[in-house]
């Protein structure tokens, strides 16, 4: 099971690899991302982790924990940053699932139904940056999402059980990952990074 161990090494270094450019971008002012997708993904994230150490993902389910925590604080970073600060009725329901999923777990006794509700509101947690990345393709890391997709391949190999509980989480993220970088090459062939720029540039003056 050594090569268990190797993949969940590897995540976790890919895992930190990502994160740092994008933390030092957002530190920079050159990313803005939205923090309620962050929070999102940071709560959900962790409780995901507690969740597949409960279904016996063992070392796989590591370079969840770690991600977990960097991401609350990115989501931190972006509260601090300001970033994107619209926010909408569905950004305040998917924060409501997230934070229901613990108390649905500890209802049920079964992890498979928080980590079920956890990957939808995660997917759902996409919603506001794929709003904001279409409109503003230049404004998001493709590298780090690119590197994501990634990331959740190694943690899938990584995993010692295999299990609705354990893998679901990083197969939809990952998946979701690749769709959103696919759709910033798209999105980025067809604006001009220029004219992005100049286009966002009134917008944050608002936010500030």
């Amino acid at each position: 099971m050594l090569y268990k161990e190797f993949f969940s090494a590897l995540a976790i270094v890919l895992t930190i690899a990502l994160f740092l450019p994008y933390i030092r971008s957002i530190r920079a002012g050159d990313l803005k991302p939205h923090v309620f997708s962050w929070i999102i993904w940071g709560l959900g994230t962790f409780i995901v982790f507690l969740a597949q150490l409960a279904g016996h993902g063992g070392v796989g389910a590591w370079p969840i924990g770690i991600s977990g925590l960097i991401t609350l604080y990115i989501a931190w970073l972006a509260y601090q940053h300001r970033g994107d600060t619209v926010i909408s009725g569905s950004d305040w329901l998917f924060l409501t699932i997230a934070l229901s999923a613990l108390p649905l777990w500890l209802a049920t006794t079964d992890p498979v139904w928080a980590v079920t509700v956890l990957t939808l509101a995660d997917l759902f947690g996409f919603g506001p940056t794929i709003r904001r990345a279409y409109h503003s393709p230049h404004q998001e890391s493709l590298l780090f999402f690119a590197l994501g997709s990634l990331r959740n391949l190694f943690v899938i190999i990584a995993l010692e059980h295999y299990s609705m509980t354990t893998a679901l989480f990083p197969a939809a993220v990952g998946i979701a990952c690749l769709l959103l970088s696919l759709m910033l090459v798209l999105r980025r062939q067809s604006i001009p990074a220029q004219l992005n720029h100049a286009q966002l540039r009134p917008e944050s003056d608002a936010h500030k």
